[in-house]
């Protein structure tokens, strides 16, 4: 059993830590100020390949591996975990149109994304159904011309913001298997967004509801098949919950590092803070956890890879333990910058508002232990 990443894997970590040094980390506390992310990054980031990393090398995509994209997550977060996490959004979004589009669909959409000159949002919480998705109400009605939707989606990262939503609604009967995805582009008419939401964290990502009021649809946006929907929504959360585990842990990493820089800096009763060995131990703890988390996640991105019969229980646990985890690891380390960790000029306050959704969205860390104790349950 091999551990170390391979020169390739090791190359892309380098190369997604770099770009966020220079690109992302230098305005990352003016753009949580500002509510918004420049447009113009994100065809910064396609030039490095950012904009399909899972789309197949044969339709212009990076074709990486589940493994390989933490990678680029994680690297990312060490700038900003809200910049990288609306990118793995983008990412989940382009792998469903290359997976379950027609071919059409897929000519349409993917060069676009690809080159992220038009950045994709998703669509499929509602203000009446979260845990419980397949209870969305968002309805499609046939047309001549293809459906009308009307619904409102909620908590939208991009909305208003988005060139394009892939949005999960009901064309069938209640229940999962009356479900579809079909893609609304912005300027769609009767397509509109509710106000901004003021989050406590992810401030950088535009957030808003969705307004769907008879909205037409072509019929050519249809994903995939009607009624398979919420199939192909559920296949792309095991991924995104990898990905968003990986923002925890690559800011969780990103707030040890500056905070063993400023232990060394802060002095108390005549010498540097990290030479009083009850700090010491709380540094170790946090190392302990975080490398701890990395292993977990790498091994559950690996059995997704390998499309390994308990992949689905890895990931939840995973997207539980390391979100928990960057959680904590974040919130001790505002503790030993004591004051100064709690001034936003220091960056970390911004990681702990950040993260603590991590453990609510992609499926929150109660569903996470549901899908794996009824797992357990099952194969007893």
């Amino acid at each position: 059993m091999d551990f170390a990443l391979t020169e390739e894997q090791s190359a892309i970590f380098d190369m997604a830590l770099a770009f966020g040094e220079e690109e992302i980390a230098p305005h990352a506390l003016e753009w949580d100020k500002a509510g918004d992310i420049p447009k113009s990054l994100w065809p910064k980031l396609a030039e490095l390949g950012f904009g399909g990393l899972y789309i197949s090398e044969e339709n212009d995509g990076s074709g990486l591996s589940r493994l390989d994209a933490t990678l680029v997550f994680e690297a990312l977060s060490h700038a900003c975990p809200s910049v990288a996490a609306f990118l793995s959004i983008h990412n989940m979004c382009a792998a469903m149109i290359e997976r379950f589009g027609s071919e059409a669909l897929r000519d349409k959409f993917l060069p676009g994304a690809l080159r992220m000159e038009r950045v994709f949002s998703y669509c499929l919480t509602e203000p009446g159904s979260g845990s419980d998705a397949a209870a969305l109400k968002t309805r499609a009605d046939r047309t001549n011309e293809g459906y009308s939707l009307t619904g409102t989606k909620a908590f939208i990262s991009g909305g208003g913001y988005s060139d394009a939503y892939i949005v999960m609604c009901r064309t069938g009967d209640a229940g999962p298997k009356g479900i579809s995805a079909m893609i609304a582009e912005d300027g769609a008419e009767g397509l509109s967004f509710g106000g901004l939401e003021d989050k406590m964290g992810w401030r950088a990502q535009p957030t808003r509801q969705v307004q769907l009021d008879n909205c037409h649809i072509p019929a050519e946006n249809l994903l995939g098949e009607e009624g398979q929907g919420f199939t192909y929504a559920m296949q792309g959360l095991d991924g995104g919950r990898l990905n968003i585990a990986a923002c925890s842990l690559g800011a969780a990493q990103s707030a040890l590092n500056r905070t063993l820089a400023y232990m060394g800096e802060r002095k108390a009763f005549g010498k540097p803070i990290d030479q009083f060995q009850a700090l010491q131990f709380r540094l170790a703890d946090m190392e302990i956890s975080l490398q701890s988390a990395r292993v977990f996640l790498r091994q559950a991105a690996w059995k997704l890879d390998q499309g390994t019969p308990d992949a689905n229980q890895h990931c939840a646990m995973a997207k539980k333990l390391v979100t928990e985890t960057g959680s904590k690891v974040v919130n001790d380390c505002l503790q030993l910058h004591g004051g100064y960790g709690y001034l936003a000029d220091y960056g970390i306050e911004k990681l702990v508002r950040d993260l603590r959704v991590h453990e609510i969205l992609e499926g929150t860390n109660e569903i996470m232990r549901l899908i794996v104790s009824r797992q357990m349950l099952t194969a007893r």
